[in-house]
């Protein structure tokens, strides 16, 4: 569309006069699912999947968050209360789509959970039944979403995105139990890409870097220490940018859901397989010397 002919939409601060900034909605008629979408990256998604034009659901065990988003959204987004790892719920989540939309051509797969290793890093202190919580909801999770996404979407294509992490792509950067949850969505991924391709589903993932959501806040909280509030998101987001790449800039959720609107809208029609890693450059940089 030419620019002269975009709407000016404000959203969340953008340029222009009055912080208004020009674009049109690349989701528009689009039907969407956003697990985990109460709060933190899933929430700012739904914001920006709303905006942009789509109906969303929003799957969340957060029903007093995920009930409040919705609400302020209404009446183009709605919630389902969910548990990833739940066949039935997944199942159920699915069917509601397709019962009151007509179908399903967005699933971005974004519950996810760190684990209390994020404490506890050291291998010699694995804990097997934390390490099975953070597979359960990390990997079979975002497996049963896809199963019952891509059984929606085969007679019709559609898109199906998931938040893996830089985690999944080098070692070194979050705990056992989330790096090996991460490579497992990473590799999931590629394999769904290659079977649902012929039905023109495309299959991707995104990788933040570290994401001053309310969980990795939690995580980075010294033992014994209180909620800090904005200051504690502020203390983590200085830390990020210390340890980032490319410096100037500060990774919050809303870049996250960018990148999620820009696979799910038909600017990537092509791209499939493919994970897109939203880090400043800082898994490359590790490699550097002397540059």
């Amino acid at each position: 569309m030419p620019a002269q002919l975009m709407p000016e939409i404000s959203f969340g601060g953008g340029h222009g006069r009055d912080g208004a900034s020009p674009f049109y909605k690349r989701l528009e008629g689009k039907v969407a699912i956003v697990t985990g979408g109460a709060r933190g990256i899933g929430e700012a998604t739904v914001r920006l999947f709303a905006a942009h034009g789509a109906k969303v659901i929003i799957a969340d065990v957060e029903d007093k968050l995920g009930i409040s988003v919705a609400e302020s959204l209404a009446p183009h987004v709605t919630y389902v209360h969910c548990d990833v790892a739940s066949e039935v719920d997944i199942r159920n989540l699915i069917t509601a789509a397709v019962t009151d939309h007509g179908g399903l051509d967005i699933y971005f797969s974004n519950a996810g959970i760190l684990g209390d290793q994020a404490r506890h890093k050291s291998i010699l202190d694995f804990d097997a039944d934390e390490f099975d919580e953070v597979m359960r909801v990390n990997v079979r999770g975002a497996a049963l979403g896809m199963k019952h996404a891509a059984g929606a979407m085969i007679r019709r294509g559609g898109c199906i995105i998931s938040t893996a992490s830089v985690a999944g792509v080098m070692g070194g950067l979050g705990p056992h139990a989330y790096t090996a949850s991460k490579h497992a969505v990473v590799g999931l991924t590629k394999n769904a890409a290659c079977e649902l391709g012929k039905y023109g589903i495309r299959v991707n993932c995104i990788s933040p870097f570290g994401v001053a959501t309310r969980m990795l806040v939690a995580a980075w909280r010294g033992e014994g220490e209180e909620d800090g509030g904005a200051e504690e998101v502020e203390r983590v987001e200085e830390m990020v940018r210390r340890m980032g790449n490319l410096k100037g800039e500060t990774l919050r959720a809303k870049d996250i859901a960018e990148a999620a609107v820009f696979l799910a809208s038909d600017e990537s029609k092509y791209i499939s397989g493919h994970n897109l890693v939203v880090d400043g450059g800082v898994t490359a940089a590790q490699n550097c010397v002397g540059l």
